[in-house]
C-alpha cells in the first residue's frame, strides 16, 4: 500500500487529512503514484486509466469554475460597495430619523428628540435618563395632535444645570382625552454632517455622532417634521 494505493489490485483510495477536501494536485499525485507503483505483471487497464483521467479533468474544471465564481462575487461586492459609498455621500445635509432612543452628549449645544403618536393626545411626557438609569429631566406637552413631532433639548436637567458629556436615553408616554395610554414610538432626529469610510464600513455623522447606515429609519425633507 503506497499513499492509499493498493498496487496488487490496481485500485486507489483518495486519502484526506483532517477531513480536508482533496484538491486537483493531490488527485494528480495519487494517479501518478498509482501508475509508478502498478504491478508490471498486471498493469492498469486502459479503460480504468481513462476513467480516472476523466475524473481529474472534471475536478480541475470544477476547481477553476469555483475560483472564477469567487472572483466574480468579490468583484460584484466591491462594485456594489463603491456605488453605495458614492450614493451615501449625496446624503450630506439631509435630515434623518434614527432608530434609536439613545442620546450622546459630546459637547453640542442641543439635540432633537422625536416621537410619533397615533391619535390626538391631551398630555405627552418626555422623560430623559442618564447612563445609570436615573431620571434627570422631564418635559411635558399638552394637546398634541397625532403624527410625528420633535423637540429640542439643551442638555439641561430639571434644575436648569447643564449635564456632563455622556450617553442618555429618553422615553415618551402619552394619553388621549379620556386618559387612555397611547402607543408611542420614539426616534432620534438630526442632520447628516459627514460620511466616513473605513475598513469597518461606512458610517454617517449626525450632529457630530457616528451612526451606522442601519440606524437610519427615514430620510426627511427639510421642515417635514411636526414640532411638539
Amino acid at each position: 500500500m503506497i499513499n492509499g494505493i493498493d498496487s496488487q489490485y490496481n485500485t486507489y483510495t483518495p486519502a484526506t487529512q483532517g477531513g480536508d477536501t482533496m484538491d486537483k494536485d493531490a488527485f494528480l499525485s495519487l494517479m501518478i503514484a498509482q501508475l509508478q507503483n502498478q504491478d508490471p505483471m498486471n498493469p492498469m487497464d486502459g479503460t480504468e486509466y481513462a476513467a480516472q483521467l476523466a475524473q481529474f479533468t472534471s475536478l480541475e474544471q470544477l476547481t477553476n469554475l469555483n475560483t472564477s465564481m469567487n472572483k466574480s462575487i468579490d468583484a460584484n461586492y466591491f462594485l456594489t460597495q463603491s456605488i453605495n459609498n458614492t450614493m451615501t455621500a449625496t446624503l450630506i445635509g439631509k435630515d434623518v430619523k434614527l432608530s434609536s432612543a439613545n442620546i450622546q452628549n459630546i459637547g453640542q449645544d442641543s439635540v432633537s428628540l422625536g416621537y410619533s403618536i397615533p391619535s390626538n393626545s391631551s398630555n405627552v411626557k418626555i422623560s430623559i435618563y442618564n447612563e445609570n438609569g436615573a431620571l434627570i429631566r422631564t418635559i411635558e406637552q399638552e394637546n398634541i395632535s397625532s403624527g410625528d413631532h420633535k423637540l429640542s433639548w439643551d442638555f439641561s436637567d430639571n434644575n436648569g444645570t447643564k449635564i456632563p458629556k455622556g450617553k442618555y436615553t429618553f422615553k415618551v408616554t402619552a394619553t388621549d382625552n379620556k386618559g387612555k395610554d397611547l402607543d408611542v414610538s420614539t426616534y432620534g432626529v438630526g442632520t447628516i454632517d459627514a460620511v466616513r469610510f473605513s475598513e469597518n464600513g461606512t458610517t454617517l455623522v449626525v450632529n457630530g455622532v457616528e451612526y451606522n447606515l442601519a440606524d437610519i429609519m427615514e430620510i426627511l425633507n427639510n421642515n417635514s417634521e411636526g414640532n411638539g
